[in-house]
């Protein structure tokens, strides 16, 4: 099963008023596990960005400048997407902008209900926790998701978090593949360092012989105690 865990920035709430995405982040889990496979783009939406919407995910006009326009971006996005399933914390907000984005390049590009099916890890987070907060941080505290880098929010970060939280949520490994591990290192500037084989050998510390006499006491208490005695004097 392939499913994309995808987030968007945009420049406001209302792609009805003019408001654009400016960043897409998705990453891939197949069968369930990371894989590394993530797609990334900035985007110049070619208009101002709301104030209230730059307090949230801190991108700048002057820093989306020279990015690509989506109509760039639109069919390498597509091509990633299509035919996996969508995990999007509150999907209306999201599709809605795609949808709209899609459909103002007037290509011939369909709804993205017709290339995905969708998820939303928010519906299902209120199902398995009415009447408590269910946003991202709330589902990473209650988790125990590190989410300790998001400062302001950002699409691939989120993404990379709620895929976290949605494998913890429905019971499932979080962990990274081996080689979702080393793109995260390489992203990150860090290097795997291997031992050195010609190394000091480890200092072996043995027990004293008061230590053994304590220890040799607690299981004999052990023994005393337990139903079936301890295990450890029968080996």
């Amino acid at each position: 099963m392939r499913q994309i865990v995808l987030d968007t920035e945009t420049t406001g709430l209302d792609p009805a008023q003019g408001h654009k995405i400016i960043e897409i982040g998705c990453v891939e889990l197949l069968n369930r596990r990371l894989t590394g496979n993530h797609l990334h783009v900035y985007i110049n939406p070619q208009r101002e960005i709301e104030a209230a919407a730059l307090e949230v995910h801190g991108i700048t006009n002057e820093f989306l400048a020279d990015k690509p326009l989506f109509a760039d971006v639109a069919q390498s996005f597509i091509d990633f997407v299509d035919g996996a399933e969508l995990i999007i914390h509150n999907a209306p907000f999201d599709i809605g902008f795609l949808d709209h984005e899609l459909a103002a390049l007037k290509r011939g590009y369909k709804p993205m209900s017709e290339y995905c099916s969708v998820l939303d890890s928010l519906v299902m987070a209120r199902k398995k926790h009415p009447g408590q907060k269910n946003n991202l941080d709330a589902l990473c505290k209650r988790y125990m998701v590190d989410n300790t880098q998001r400062e302001l929010h950002g699409a691939l970060l989120d993404a990379e978090i709620l895929a976290d939280v949605y494998l913890m949520m429905t019971g499932g490994q979080s962990s990274f593949s081996l080689g979702y591990e080393e793109s995260v290192q390489q992203d990150r500037g860090v290097a795997a360092q291997k031992l050195e084989s010609r190394r000091k050998p480890l200092k072996v510390i043995r027990a004293t012989t008061e230590e053994m006499a304590a220890h040799e006491a607690r299981l004999q208490e052990i023994d005393e105690k337990a139903d079936n005695g301890c295990l450890w004097l029968k080996n």
